[in-house]
């Protein structure tokens, strides 16, 4: 809601027409506008709308700033106007009195009369102007509602090009209208759509079907039939072949469904789909299907058994490279997922043989958030401790020793600094004292 903005209400000029017209309060009243209980604007309704239950419902709405009591900055619904001329809401006024005050709180004058006049032609502007825009949010809302009830209707009846056509559609509404997705579900939707995912299934009536999928709250039962092998198979499928759009959606779709007894499940762990999920996270022209990749990833690398397999897919290796390019939020998930792989020997041996493990996660100490540095820590070490006197090395070749360093004289938890202390004294374990500070490029201040 804006600010408040004094105003002569002799002169008053705001939109309340539909057409976007400009009325004044005297044009208004000429044309009926504010008489009669809601006149032209409340033509057809029948009982008294409750201008509070307006007001509340339309909270987002902007609202002109005359209609706007200065002290609370909200709404008018009893405004009174003060000898003054300026107006007020009647509970927000009468209470600044009772404070004590003997003045108009917007123009700071003493006032000469503490009457409060009731401005009706305000009050029946402010009933008007809501009671328009309430009765045209509710008439959308209303042919929402009738449009989806329709869509889903129609469905039990058409087949081929017209049930994909059908489909966009519903799925059109529901992303636009949050009141729709409550008709979906609530007229059994979400079993009617679900019965349209199958082996049988065209891509195109799939892709639909998902995209609507991921917009409605699904319940336990609705996420139990879904998981269906049949059904998952389906989405394993648009999420290897769909559109960009499509193997998003058939990313969170699974996210979704899946629950933790779920991950070592056939399905879960099958190749198709981390396959799918590798090819998603590496096309870096489409951040969003990054960051559902590395989510679902994430995720599904819970389970201890399924890490192997991560791994076995060749993983690691785009992972790493993919990390100087990610925003803080996809950084923090692929850290995460190299720091549970290199919790397995064969994580730990792909991170080992990857160039650029130790140079991409060296640069991340300190650089971003606490959680990123312990992530990082936690794979050097494991990188470092599976092969000494090679991994090392190159890690103080890339300016290991001095990130260490900045940790432990860091605000960061004890935990990481010690850990700080045990890789660094790894790192200095094949070198003299002079040669290690010499190849960390430390003055004698650091060391």
């Amino acid at each position: 809601m804006p600010m408040y903005q004094p105003n002569s209400h002799r002169n008053l000029r705001l939109d309340v027409g539909a057409g976007g017209q400009i009325l004044d309060l005297e044009t208004a009243i000429k044309d009926g506008i504010l008489g009669g209980g809601g006149g032209l604007v409340c033509a057809g309704v029948t009982e008294k709308l409750d201008l509070k239950k307006m007001i509340e419902e339309l909270e987002s709405i902007e609202v002109p700033s005359v209609f706007i009591c200065p002290i609370s900055l909200d709404p008018m619904q009893d405004p009174v106007t003060l000898c003054t001329g300026q107006t007020y809401e009647r509970s927000n006024i009468l209470k600044w009195f009772s404070l004590g005050h003997c003045t108009c709180p917007t123009t700071m004058q003493e006032l000469w009369d503490d009457t409060v006049t009731p401005n009706r032609t305000l009050q029946q502007l402010i009933y008007s102007w809501f009671s328009q825009k309430y009765l045209a949010m509710k008439k959308r809302s209303e042919d929402v509602l009738g449009r989806a009830t329709e869509l889903l209707d129609s469905l039990k009846k058409v087949k081929g090009q017209a049930r994909v056509q059908t489909l966009k559609e519903l799925r059109h509404v529901v992303v636009a209208h949050s009141m729709a997705k409550k008709t979906v579900m609530d007229k059994g939707g979400v079993a009617l759509i679900s019965t349209l995912l199958g082996p049988f299934t065209t891509h195109a009536v799939g892709s639909e079907v998902i995209g609507i999928l991921v917009n409605l709250d699904l319940d336990l039962p609705s996420k139990a039939n879904l998981r269906q092998p049949a059904k998952i198979s389906l989405v394993v499928d648009m999420l290897n072949e769909g559109s960009i759009e499509t193997k998003i959606n058939c990313t969170k779709l699974i996210e979704m469904l899946i629950g933790r007894k779920d991950l070592g499940s056939e399905n879960v762990s099958s190749l198709s789909l981390l396959a799918g999920l590798l090819r998603l996270v590496k096309d870096k022209r489409h951040p969003n299907g990054v960051l559902a990749g590395l989510g679902l990833l994430n995720t599904i690398c819970l389970d201890e058994s399924v890490r192997n397999s991560v791994v076995s897919i060749g993983a690691v290796p785009p992972l790493v490279e993919l990390l100087p390019g990610l925003n803080n939020e996809c950084l923090e998930l692929a850290l995460h997922i190299l720091e549970v792989l290199s919790t397995i020997p064969e994580g730990r041996l792909a991170l080992k043989d990857c160039a650029n493990t130790i140079p991409n996660v060296v640069k991340f100490l300190m650089s971003k958030s606490e959680s990123c540095t312990q992530l990082a820590l936690s794979i050097l070490w494991a990188v470092c401790n599976l092969a000494p006197e090679e991994c090392a090395a190159l890690a103080v070749e890339a300016g290991l020793a001095a990130k260490l360093l900045l940790v432990i004289q860091s605000g960061c938890n004890p935990v990481l600094k010690q850990r700080s202390v045990e890789l660094l004294k790894l790192c200095s374990l094949n070198y003299t004292a002079t040669i290690f500070i010499s190849k960390c490029k430390l003055s004698r201040t650091i060391e």
